[in-house]
Parts: C-alpha cells; sequence; structure tokens
C-alpha cells in the first residue's frame, strides 16, 4: 500500500492571555475551524507582505471617503 505521509511537525506555544483574546476574536471573525488554521492564514498573509515590501511595492488603505494613505507596517 502506497499510503502518503503527511509531514507536520507539533508546535507548543504559551501565549498571554491578552494574546489568547486576540487569536479567538480572529477565529471567530474568519470562522476558522481551529487556532492551528488562523495562524497559517496569517503567517500566509505576513509571508506575502513581506515579499511585497522587499519587491519595493507600498500597501496602501483607503477610507470610506476614498482617501488613501500608505499603511506603515513595518516600520
Amino acid at each position: 500500500m502506497n499510503a502518503k505521509v503527511k509531514s507536520t511537525t507539533r508546535v507548543q506555544m504559551e501565549l498571554p492571555e491578552k494574546s489568547m483574546q486576540r487569536l479567538a476574536v480572529l477565529k471567530d471573525k474568519t470562522e476558522a475551524s481551529s487556532y492551528a488554521e488562523v495562524l497559517k492564514n496569517a503567517l500566509r498573509l505576513y509571508e506575502s507582505l513581506i515579499d511585497e515590501v522587499e519587491a519595493g511595492k507600498t500597501l496602501c488603505v483607503k477610507d470610506k471617503e476614498g482617501n488613501v494613505s500608505e499603511y506603515k507596517i513595518f516600520c
């Protein structure tokens, strides 16, 4: 039988209560099935933002009135 072996690493973390509350809120807001899903999505987003900044791009946000400003996330 050729069973595909899933390669994963278990990570145990200790988080301050406030960080755990933030993680729980994000899990609810995104309807994620687990804290691991929230963290994986956060890592993907963080990596993508870093790639864009390293490529010389900037991140901008637009408010309700249409005003655009640079979002300085890595200052």
